[in-house]
């Protein structure tokens, strides 16, 4: 029997997921030397080589990609069989790895926390922020236990639970404060300005403007919100941003918001974990937790 480590299945999980020996060992927190140690041995072990070595990155061979799959289910059971301990109907405690989309997370993320602090004082959340894509591949890989992102994922092995809705609300110039509020079909020939391509919130705001990624209408991509705002602040054209992000992103921006009054461009929040999940009943508690946390937070923002 060939004696394989969990080890062995992280470090080449990570080595597929990074491809590249440096952004690997990075992401295990390990020596470059060390994992290539460790990827060595694996190969050994199994007597074929994984990855084909090139002086910029690496790439699966036939073999390391079977085993990359059946190396990420392994890792998936561990994770899960990990989680039985907690799965009482106590209380959830110990640590907690969430993920939250770049559109949500300033804005929230704060507010939640010290909101299961209060609720659940024994869980401490490990919490990261990027993209939908990403999020959804680790939560799939049992990297997270939880993400909070757009909704619909439509991912039959994972369970999503809404947790609010909000508006895009349009923002402009100063100068432009009094002019009527352009209809989607207007937007199309207007300078809007972007979150770079990845963003879940772009797609949607293209979505509602009706607009081609390639349209020359489309001067700038940002990386954030903040940027997007500081950019129609300078001039360069309109933005939408979602409602929960207003208050922040404005505060020291001379722009003005405007709400559409019809046709009123939308989104759906929720939470999502794998079916499979043994917690799954304690993350139904605390989703609902979220839920009301965000439920209170768009009541606030239509009250000011």
């Amino acid at each position: 029997m060939i004696n394989f480590t969990l080890k062995h299945f992280r470090y080449f999980d990570a080595l597929a997921r990074m491809g590249h020996f440096g952004r690997a060992a990075e992401d295990c927190a390990i020596s470059q030397p060390a994992l290539s140690v460790q990827i060595k041995e694996l190969e050994g072990l199994l007597g074929a080589p994984l990855v084909e070595r090139t002086a910029r990155q690496i790439r699966l061979t036939t073999l390391g990609q079977e085993f990359l799959l059946r190396a990420r289910k392994v890792l998936a059971d561990v994770e899960e069989i990990s989680e039985l301990a907690r799965s009482s109907d106590g209380p959830l405690k110990g640590s907690l790895r969430m993920g939250v989309i770049p559109t949500v997370a300033p804005y929230l993320l704060p507010t939640i926390i010290q909101r299961l602090s209060d609720h659940l004082p024994a869980l401490e959340l490990m919490p990261r922020e990027t993209v939908t894509r990403s999020l959804v591949e680790d939560l799939l890989q049992s990297r997270l236990d939880f993400i909070i992102a757009a909704l619909p994922i439509s991912e039959p092995s994972l369970r999503e639970f809404a947790l609010f809705e909000e508006e895009f609300v349009l923002v402009r110039s100063q100068k432009d404060a009094d002019l009527p509020i352009p209809s989607p079909d207007r937007l199309q020939h207007m300078k809007l300005l972007l979150l770079e391509e990845g963003h879940c919130f772009r797609d949607q705001a293209l979505s509602f403007c009706n607009v081609l990624p390639s349209d020359p209408s489309l001067v700038m991509e940002g990386s954030s919100l903040s940027t997007l705002v500081q950019m129609v602040s300078a001039g360069l054209g309109l933005t939408l941003i979602p409602e929960i992000a207003v208050a922040l992103e404005t505060h020291n921006a001379p722009v003005s918001i405007a709400r559409f009054t019809s046709n009123k461009p939308k989104r759906q929040i929720g939470m999502l974990w794998r079916k499979t999940n043994p917690l799954e009943k304690q993350l139904m508690e605390l989703a609902a937790i979220v839920r009301q946390t965000g439920h209170e937070k768009i009541a606030q923002l239509h009250q000011t």
